[in-house]
């Protein structure tokens, strides 16, 4: 019979040390460093016994104080907003691609003209400093990247609902 130690790990255990980590790191019981390591042992764990020292000097998630912040910040986030984005299980410390002020529309064109205009206005005094028009190179950044924008904007139009 195979000790119930030695019993191999599934995703879902490896997961849930993972989301206890991310919680007692929220909470300022790991450092940054104690938390990455922790979190690279928990998805690398074999065995249960692999996880047990991952948690074995945290306090359990019901633990919690009198507000019971801690059994709040265990608690499953839902599986979908009501605009239909998924959520993040926690809020990452970084900005997230296309998730900001310039993330399409009118934003990422004024910065895509912006940047344009400043490559021109480099190109043109370029040329007018080697009294020779210089290869416009700017279209290479200009180009495809006002490209990407129409066509996303095409496809933000065709996916819009009518109404």
């Amino acid at each position: 019979m195979v000790e119930q130690g030695a019993v191999r790990v599934s995703d879902a255990e490896r997961e849930q040390v993972a989301t206890r980590l991310v919680a007692a790191h929220g909470e300022g019981r790991l450092t940054l460093a104690e938390y990455d390591e922790r979190v690279r042992a928990a998805h690398a764990a074999v065995v249960r016994d692999d996880l047990a020292p991952l948690l074995a000097d945290l306090p359990g998630p019901t633990s919690a104080g009198a507000d019971g912040a801690v059994a709040r910040a265990a608690r499953p986030a839902p599986t979908r907003r009501r605009d239909g984005a998924m959520p993040l299980p926690f809020a990452p410390p970084f900005p997230v691609p296309g998730a900001g002020p310039c993330a399409g529309g009118r934003g990422a064109v004024a910065a895509w003209a912006v940047v344009s205009v400043v490559n021109v206005v480099i190109w043109l005094a370029v040329s007018v400093g080697s009294a020779a028009v210089v290869y416009p190179w700017w279209i290479w950044v200009a180009g495809p990247w006002g490209l990407a924008l129409a066509l996303g904007g095409l496809g933000r139009a065709a996916v819009r609902p009518r109404t």
